[in-house]
């Protein structure tokens, strides 16, 4: 199969390949996007009213479904069958994929922070890592633009971390829980500030997407559109411009040039017949996540790259990094036997902590680099296989131990910013191939001291607040490097086609087109110059709005 109509080409169906689509699509061009994964129909397969009470082990997790027996991710996880990947002796990196069309955006929390100006330009402030090409300032407007087509619930808190989205552009938040208000009084006796999460969840209707009832979890998937994702929004948004193909259950091998090494389309495979297609494309977009497109790029070799394609720096697959993760929680005495009541919401949290740092680590009172933010785990879930708390006994006396805790434990789940360091990287496993014949990616990773002191203080910090609500802990805190997650455990995975202002030590200039081939753009967060600690999805959207539709206008004056 060949195309011949000069496509612009789009791989990946998730956060930045969906907004790249739309956005070219909007501006008049022609789209042909390419996705791994099967279609998917969000509002036929969605088991959003399922309970856990109706699934297999009371809807645990399995290898299989690594977030519960109903989670939206219909084909991927940390092992997807017949795609393995390989990691370094003395390495452990987990790998997510979603193999469907919408991508991770089908999966993930839709927690959006925007990025603030301590963000773009770390490396000025501390000597650390990289700068990102730009200043906060040329992407706001961009950030706006994005929140107001997603729809994002929140509100400006002046907070130092947290920049102040347009007037207007913010949804109303829900109202904060019993626990976070508890958490938040805790909090403040500590210099703290609390703040609303701001969330990629409808609170009032918006195009044909309604609002958020607050009675079944987002993880399950949003047959209404109220929890975004791309499958109820930016896809069928590009289609009906009447400008969007899409083709599914397409594994991209490789990008294709000719004899002067110039990019003329690409070849993939198609899953179900096994065949491999050769499709011409005028411009070619990668967006398959961060990882896939660099494994991508280095299996697209050539006499004229013998590297990988636009790795003429040896950057592509470099600059790895992760969000830092680690868990504290515990039962809050003054939450135990509370009334019962219907406290859903939006499922996550409707409160967190936000990085309040920045000071500190001017005036060199901190032994680590940039932050991290608390998540807040609390309130009436819905019950599961686990049993909350030492339960002892069986019969009425456990049912009433139980009941006693239900709705009072309380956690903090801390996400940091990552360094990149020299031993995280991924690099191509030419010993092994995927069941396509396509080689794997392969893994080195290795936290450095910046991410364990980071860890140690979250840890301190989490006891601290949890103590001032009222509670103990007989045991000590676990060591950073054991509480700390695995690489890759996040799924906040950036940074493998780093962007930046030089073609030696960057993949792509700032509009994400690849320094060595002007018709190869990056548009998922293997551009992100750092990994800072607020969830990436909103940022990615952001960049391949703004990247997108400077592609757009190049096209238009021919450029390119």
């Amino acid at each position: 199969m060949t195309n011949k109509s000069g496509h612009i080409i789009v791989i990946g169906s998730g956060a930045g390949g969906a907004m790249a689509a739309y956005t070219l699509c909007k501006a008049g061009h022609k789209v042909l996007l390419l996705e791994a994964g099967r279609d998917y129909d969000p509002k036929s397969e969605t088991p959003m009213f399922k309970r856990n009470s109706e699934a297999p082990l009371m809807g645990a997790s399995t290898r299989d479904k690594d977030f519960g027996y109903y989670d939206a991710t219909v084909d991927g996880g940390w092992s997807v069958p017949d795609e393995p990947y390989t990691t370094a002796e003395g390495s452990e990196f987990m790998w997510w994929r979603a193999r469907m069309l919408g991508g991770r955006t089908n999966h993930w929390g839709r927690f959006s922070l925007r990025f603030s100006h301590h963000d773009f330009k770390g490396k000025s402030r501390d000597g650390l890592g990289a700068d990102w090409p730009f200043e906060y300032e040329e992407l706001a407007p961009w950030y706006d633009l994005t929140e107001e087509l997603v729809g994002v619930c929140g509100t400006n808190t002046g907070l130092d971390d947290m920049p102040d989205s347009g007037e207007g552009i913010l949804q109303t938040p829900p109202q904060p829980r019993i626990p976070e208000l508890l958490l938040s009084a805790a909090a403040k006796k500590l210099g703290i500030a609390t703040a609303p999460m701001h969330r990629a969840v409808l609170t009032r209707p918006k195009d044909d997407r309604a609002a958020c009832f607050y009675a079944t979890p987002c993880g399950n998937g949003c047959s209404i559109g109220a929890a975004f994702q791309t499958t109820t929004s930016l896809i069928p948004m590009a289609k009906a411009t009447g400008n969007l193909t899409i083709i599914t259950n397409a594994m991209v091998r490789e990008i294709n040039v000719d004899d002067q090494g110039l990019v003329m389309g690409v070849s993939y495979v198609d899953k179900i017949s096994g065949n491999t297609n050769q499709l011409d494309a005028r411009i070619v977009v990668l967006a398959a996540s961060a990882c896939e497109s660099a494994r991508i790029l280095l299996n697209s070799k050539s006499a004229q790259h013998p590297n990988g394609l636009a790795n003429s720096s040896g950057q592509v697959g470099r600059n790895l990094m992760d969000s830092t993760g680690a868990w504290l929680g515990a039962s809050i005495p003054g939450l135990r036997g509370r009334p019962i009541y219907n406290e859903d919401g939006h499922t996550a949290n409707h409160l967190f902590i936000p990085w309040w740092g920045h000071k500190m680590q001017e005036n060199g009172a901190l032994d680590f680099p940039r932050g991290y933010h608390f998540e807040i785990g609390s309130g009436f879930g819905e019950p599961g296989a686990g049993v909350p708390g030492d339960i002892d006994g069986y019969g009425k006396m456990a049912k009433d131990a139980v009941k006693l805790e239900y709705g009072a434990y309380v956690g903090l789940g801390l996400r940091g910013e990552m360094l990149p360091n020299e031993h995280c990287y991924m690099e191509i496993d030419h010993k092994v191939k995927d069941k396509w014949g396509i080689p794997v990616a392969k893994f080195h990773w290795a936290w450095s001291e910046h991410e364990l002191k980071q860890v140690e203080h979250g840890l301190k910090t989490a006891k601290a607040i949890l103590e001032t609500m009222g509670a103990s802990f007989s045991q000590p805190l676990p060591d950073a490097k054991t509480a700390i997650s695995k690489g890759g455990e996040i799924i906040h995975e950036v940074g493998s086609t780093r962007m930046g202002d030089s073609p030696s030590d960057s993949v792509t200039n700032q509009w994400g087109q690849t320094w060595d081939c002007d018709n190869v753009f990056v548009m998922d967060a293997g551009v992100f110059a750092s990994n800072p600690h607020k969830n990436c999805t909103l940022t990615i959207m952001t960049l391949a709005m703004r990247n997108a539709s400077w592609l757009a206008t190049q096209l238009d004056k021919g450029v390119l």
